[in-house]
């Protein structure tokens, strides 16, 4: 086991083998950096560098672009799908108001055609009484015609004699 720390200048290594025996070695100094290069393989070497820098520059740019896109498409496509959504929303609403709508109008139309009918029911019914109790029962006979239209409710009565 050892402990080593520069003290000026040096590296120094510290052993212990045993706890009483402490020993100081003094190791050689590390060999000094390589003299540079020529200055000409230096730009080149510089060049190379930049290239290179350029090139991962481009790549990074090239994926933040790519990561945008991607994301932007995704948004574009999550909007449509909630215009999409509330169009059909939209529909279904307007689907169900005119059928409501729809139904309550010929409910209006049915219950007017059945008050009609009953006003000419009842009508009937009061001539009829009137005519049977008229004194000349072999006089003449009725004949009646019914039209039902949307809006209307027509009856025709004829009295004819034979």
């Amino acid at each position: 086991m050892g402990i080593r720390f520069c003290k000026d200048g040096n590296l120094i290594l510290i052993e212990v083998e045993y706890e009483e025996n402490i020993q100081l070695l003094m190791l050689q100094e590390e060999e000094p950096p390589p003299p540079p290069p020529p200055r000409g393989r230096r730009r080149a070497a510089r060049k190379i560098q930049a290239w290179w820098r350029g090139q991962l520059v481009r790549r990074t740019l090239l994926h933040a672009a790519l990561r945008a896109w991607v994301i932007q498409r995704w948004w574009r496509q999550t909007l449509v799908q909630l215009l999409q959504r509330k169009r059909r929303e939209a529909l279904v609403s307007f689907a169900i108001r005119e059928r409501a709508v729809v139904k309550l109008q010929s409910l209006v139309r049915m219950w007017r055609v059945h008050w009609r009918y009953s006003q000419v029911l009842n009508a009937i019914y009061v001539i009829r009484c009137h005519w049977l109790s008229h004194n000349c029962q072999t006089c003449a006979l009725l004949r009646g015609h019914c039209v039902v239209t949307a809006t209307h409710l027509q009856f025709h009565i004829e009295i004819t004699n034979p």
